[in-house]
């Protein structure tokens, strides 16, 4: 079915224009309500959301954390919207969803046989029923029926006794007697399994697999509080600096793995805590960013929704709006130290710009956007100690990235490098921030186009990698 782009415009703008996407990228499971005597939820959630002109699917993942709560994120990718941060509370079989920066929040019940929630979806000026039905996560090790793979599996454990915490992933090592070069993979921001799962696509997975292949041993692992790892998530990306040391200290024991040709990968938030570990003591051999922030924090707040509004066809008075409140509400944040007194300032600034947000909502909101984690995400400055980066670095972006603008962000983050000489800069054309080609590249499996990670990029990784190794 054709949906009519009018009203679909005029709804996703609705929907969408409090959206502060650099929020739900520093997604805190902080906020999410302990499971009591409730119905499991862990898996995705999908289901028709029906618009004027035709309907949208919408994606709700939920991964349960070692301490029982849930981490919740939002697709919607006809919209190309992934990985929005959902708060969740769940109250015997009735579980509430909340979108706060767009105002938008689904209630729903879950049936006795676990399978069905049916609810009602509810933004501003648009109302509806939706039933979201159940689907298992994929299997981390397995993507429905594969093949013994031409290469050895083994499940690793290490410690990262910075914070204590025992940290669980996959470490696979090519065929021969080695030693390879080897990298540690880094996820994008939020609690990840490891093999980074979005929907049913885990591009850290495919990479692992695609360079293990060919000659590069991977260690992938469990995020902080989710799969087998222990420990509570951490708040901040230099936080996660110590797991990545962690990784590169596992490998260092291990005789199959190269250690002068030994780097880190890392996606998003993770291509960052790749190059803050680089310019610590014993930093790794190399460094590739998938997509890794250069511009700070609160840039990136208000260009992602810029970008997202314009994608959606919003027009540009609203858009221009729409970013001076959000600019308003940051600077609010960043002069106002007082928790108590910015909380109130924010709430009441949500409800001036959508009268659809009640009170709750409003300053459950605000208490997000003045809490410590999201503070720093919008006073971190990724290009800060850039300087102290002296190891190879593959810079890769998207131009069909919508959440990390290529051209902005890899130009901040090459300046930044600027004092290193080793530095490779290169543009995927058509690549999203998921790092999949364009959809008319997918391949054809069981009669239907499924996402892959673009060829392209991993064969660029691979092949720099393997120059790094010949130096």
């Amino acid at each position: 079915m054709k949906i009519n782009t009018f009203y679909l415009s005029r709804f996703v703008s609705g929907l969408f224009l409090c959206l502060a996407l650099a929020a739900s990228a520093m997604a805190n499971p902080a906020h999410v309500v302990a499971v009591v005597d409730a119905p499991p939820l862990d898996g995705l959630w999908k289901g028709p959301l029906k618009v004027p002109g035709g309907q949208l699917e919408v994606i709700f993942r939920f991964v349960k954390l070692t301490g029982g709560e849930y981490f919740c994120t939002l697709d919607v990718p006809l919209q190309k919207v992934s990985r929005m941060n959902v708060k969740t509370e769940v109250s015997g079989d009735t579980v509430r969803l909340y979108a706060e920066e767009a105002a938008t929040r689904f209630v729903g019940r879950v049936s006795a046989d676990g399978k069905q929630m049916a609810g009602t979806w509810q933004s501003p000026g648009f109302k509806v029923p939706m039933t979201l039905t159940f689907s298992a996560l994929p299997a981390m090790n397995a993507k429905n029926v594969r093949l013994t793979p031409p290469y050895r599996e083994e499940e690793a454990t290490f410690s990262n006794l910075t914070v204590n915490a025992r940290l669980s992933g996959m470490l696979t090592i090519p065929a021969g007697p080695g030693p390879f070069p080897a990298v540690v993979l880094l996820s994008d921001s939020g609690p990840q399994d490891r093999d980074g799962t979005v929907g049913d696509f885990a591009p850290l997975g495919l990479l692992a697999d695609y360079l293990t292949r060919r000659g590069v041993a991977v260690l992938r692992f469990d995020d902080r509080g989710v799969g087998k790892s222990g420990g509570t998530p951490a708040v901040t990306t230099a936080d996660l600096v110590s797991d990545a040391q962690a990784g590169l200290n596992y490998l260092r024991t291990r005789p199959e793995i190269d250690l002068s040709h030994l780097g880190l990968v890392g996606h998003g938030e993770g291509g960052n805590v790749a190059l803050l570990a680089a310019a610590q003591p014993l930093p790794p051999a190399f460094v590739v960013t998938l997509a890794a922030y250069g511009l700070p924090g609160r840039d990136i707040v208000v260009q992602q929704q810029a970008t997202t509004l314009r994608t959606l066809g919003t027009e540009t008075a609203q858009i221009e709006a729409a970013t001076k409140r959000q600019q308003a509400m940051l600077e609010i944040i960043r002069q106002t130290t007082d928790n108590s007194q910015a909380q109130a300032i924010v709430a009441n600034m949500l409800k001036q710009n959508n009268a659809a947000i009640d009170n709750a909502t409003a300053q459950s909101s605000a208490a997000e956007m003045t809490s410590p984690r999201y503070r720093y995400f919008l006073a971190f400055n990724p290009v800060e100690k850039l300087t102290g980066v002296n190891c190879p670095v593959l810079l890769l972006n998207g131009t069909s990235d919508l959440t990390i603008n290529a051209d902005a962000n890899l130009n901040a983050l090459k300046k930044g490098l600027n004092l290193n000489k080793n530095v490779v800069v290169k543009k995927l054309i058509g690549v999203n921030h998921l790092f999949q080609p364009d959809p008319t590249k997918w391949p054809i499996i069981n009669g239907q186009q499924q996402p892959n990670f673009s060829p392209e990029a991993q064969e660029t990784i691979r092949e720099w990698i393997m120059a790094q190794a010949k130096k």
